[in-house]
């Protein structure tokens, strides 16, 4: 299994080769792929069926220089902010582990690496629900998943100190969906390693998480592709980094 080390860039890239990675892992062409990454400028993704304009304020996401890319996953809308959070992806075959054939087994599995480090760090933590990892009761993690021709592709974001005053800002949460969750506000709802009291940079959550997931995958530092790097190229132009694509619902 391959580790791409931490890269950091512009939401439609990241995107784009996380796709990259999944067509050239579905074609052969590369083994199963396990990444870090962070986006620069803080940026908001969206599920693949998501309205844009039903789960993002773009007006103050414009004035905030954020920019808005859809997503191949499932899922609703989520702000990564370059100052406080770090995304995880996994591109891997469903014969990898028994695991992988269960939707839900997939997800705590892919993302295990994930809880075993807010553990070390002395948290309460653990999964909620289909796809969210919580951390004294709030959520500080969640996932997306994709498959397609026995690939499978999770990603998902992990909170150290995201600005959530930021977050509450730029996503439009339903007062229904808090109260789904039996909370009122965001506030309630959302935390970060931070909010619990550890603080740590960007450097060392990356250093943690790379840790976890070492430990739990027979993993060995690689890198991109030509193959992949020319097909992200091509998947900014005809999709991340295209209006009609992002903006189509």
């Amino acid at each position: 299994m391959r580790f791409i080390p931490l890269i950091v860039a512009r939401p439609e890239v990241q995107m784009a080769i996380d796709e990259a990675i999944m067509r050239a892992r579905i074609e052969g062409k590369v083994p199963d792929t396990v990444r870090l990454y962070a986006f620069s400028p803080s940026s908001v993704t969206i599920g693949r069926f998501q309205s844009v304009r039903h789960d993002v304020d773009l007006d103050v996401a414009g004035k905030l220089g954020i920019p808005v890319v859809r997503r191949i996953t499932g899922g609703g809308s989520v702000f990564h902010d370059e100052f406080g959070e770090i995304t995880y992806s996994v591109v891997v075959g469903e014969d990898y582990h028994p695991a992988l054939r269960n939707v839900e087994e997939s997800y705590r599995y892919l993302a295990g690496p994930l809880v075993d480090a807010l553990k070390e760090l002395g948290l309460d933590a653990g999964f909620s629900g289909l796809n969210d990892i919580v951390a004294n009761g709030k959520k500080i993690s969640g996932s997306a998943q994709t498959r397609r021709k026995g690939v499978i592709l999770q990603h998902g974001t992990f909170m150290y100190a995201t600005r959530v005053d930021v977050l509450a800002k730029v996503l439009r949460v339903s007062k229904a969906k808090l109260s789904d969750k039996g909370v009122s506000s965001i506030w309630e709802r959302v935390t970060t390693l931070e909010r619990e009291g550890i603080k740590l940079n960007r450097w060392e959550t990356y250093e943690l998480l790379r840790d976890k997931f070492f430990a739990a995958f027979e993993l060995e530092e690689g890198q991109l592709t030509d193959y992949e790097l020319e097909l992200a190229e091509k998947l900014i132009e005809e999709r991340y980094g295209n209006p009609e694509w992002n903006e189509m619902r």
